[in-house]
């Protein structure tokens, strides 16, 4: 089945590389007989469903998570294996989708209003009655 990233951008199922290995999670007696743990594996390099700019932009990204271009996740969370495929694919897709995301507009400065400034001196005021309160009194 394709991976649906976004509109942009659908990942044939042919691409998709799998592995299965025994996971150290939950399962019991069990745990020590299936693969359920899954490893899931897309070649970023060389996939021809990116295009250029996408490409560019996943590696420059993606740098740091790929290996000889391929962008590798694995999933151990549960005990069986059709669900890890499941989390496997969505963590894949998510962190596909996350690269190729526009990047955020930059902050702007601005400073602080008229209310602001005062309610942080009226806050400081009342902590400091507050210690005052606290003092030993003066003698006489």
């Amino acid at each position: 089945m394709d991976l649906e990233v976004s509109r942009a951008l659908t990942i044939p199922a042919s691409e998709l590389g799998w592995r299965f290995s025994r996971s150290s999670g939950p399962g019991g007696q069990h745990v020590n007989t299936s693969d359920s743990r899954v490893e899931l594996s897309w070649n970023v390099g060389e996939s021809p469903a990116l295009s250029d700019s996408q490409r560019q932009r996943l590696e420059g990204r993606l740098a740091r998570r790929l290996v000889g271009g391929v962008l590798t996740v694995t999933a151990s969370e549960r005990r069986s294996q059709l669900r890890n495929r499941e989390i496997a694919l969505s963590k894949l897709a998510g962190i596909v989708a996350g690269a190729l995301a526009p990047d955020a507009a930059p902050r702007r400065r601005t400073n602080p209003t008229l209310g602001s400034k005062l309610r942080r001196l009226a806050a400081k005021e009342q902590r400091s009655a507050t210690k005052r309160q606290r003092r030993r009194p003066a003698p006489e």
